[in-house]
């Protein structure tokens, strides 16, 4: 008889290190969403999260290519009359430039329970101080 082997959620955590200065924004998030899901793991699973947690530094060195500086744009509504905002990426960047890798992340992950436990394990930092010196993250130096 066939038996199937069934992935158990693993209690190892994995932890990374990304520094995305001069990094362009579309192509670090793919890879970032990639790693988180687990895709370049050896025992994937699509329904079981693999640990991973990822740390990415310096988000106000983030580029994006051609016009989207100025005409990219991001939309907030909270449901009541005359709430709309809408903000472009330049002003957001020097905002809040943790939002836009946020952002752009979370709208690589699924939509479901797993894809929301998923987006916990990220950590967005302006600069490149971090509190997660502890778990000694593993510096991942790609140029994507």
């Amino acid at each position: 008889m066939n038996n199937t082997n069934v992935q158990k959620c693993s209690n190892k955590q994995k932890w990374y290190l990304i520094d995305a200065k001069n990094q362009t924004l579309g192509r670090m998030s793919t890879y970032v969403a990639k790693l988180l899901i687990g895709k370049y793991e050896i025992t994937y699973t699509p329904h079981i999260n693999s640990q991973i947690y990822i740390i990415i530094i310096n988000a106000k060195d983030i580029i994006i290519t051609g016009e989207k500086k100025y005409n990219k744009k991001y939309i907030k509504h909270s449901g009541k009359p005359g709430s709309l905002k809408i903000e472009n990426f330049a002003n957001l960047n020097k905002r809040i430039p943790t939002k836009i890798i946020e952002y752009s992340i979370k709208g690589m992950l699924p939509k479901s329970k797993l894809g929301r436990k998923l987006f916990k394990q990220i950590s967005v930092y302006k600069n490149e101080q971090h509190p997660h010196s502890a778990q000694k993250p593993q510096t991942i130096t790609t140029n994507l």
